[in-house]
């Protein structure tokens, strides 16, 4: 090989080596925007409610796709549930601070069987 020809693979291989780091240097800053995207509270609640939802449906089968058993629509319910998020929120601190944790869920465990009982006895009279 000449010294031009080598001159001539060397600036090739300079070319290359600078167009794989321009890559490196977009694909880093493409990932850390959707880092960045995806760390926003919208996206981390829209995340956490996909797989909430996935997973209920994966343990109780079709219960909750629409037009299901019970028919309830979770995506439907999105945007209301962020809307009242603040307010959730408030009423969480203030329990947590009061120290009501334990009547709080007690009284959620009674109005649940309630709702559960009176859900039954529905079912129950529309099969009659």
């Amino acid at each position: 090989m000449s010294k031009h020809e080598e001159a001539a693979a060397l600036a090739a291989e300079k070319l290359k080596v600078i167009r794989e780091g321009e890559l490196y240097r977009i694909k880093l800053v493409h990932s850390k925007a959707l880092v960045g995207q995806a760390l926003h509270p919208d996206a981390l609640f829209h995340g956490a409610v996909d797989h909430a939802v996935g997973l209920a449906r994966a343990r109780m089968g079709g219960l909750l796709q629409p037009g299901g058993v019970s028919g309830l629509n979770v995506k439907a319910l999105l945007p209301y549930a962020k809307s009242l998020m603040p307010y959730a929120l408030t009423v969480g601190s203030f329990i947590a601070r009061r120290r009501l944790i334990k009547p709080v869920l007690a009284l959620a465990l009674v109005a649940g069987a309630g709702v559960a009982w009176m859900m039954r006895r529905r079912a129950a009279a529309e099969q009659e």
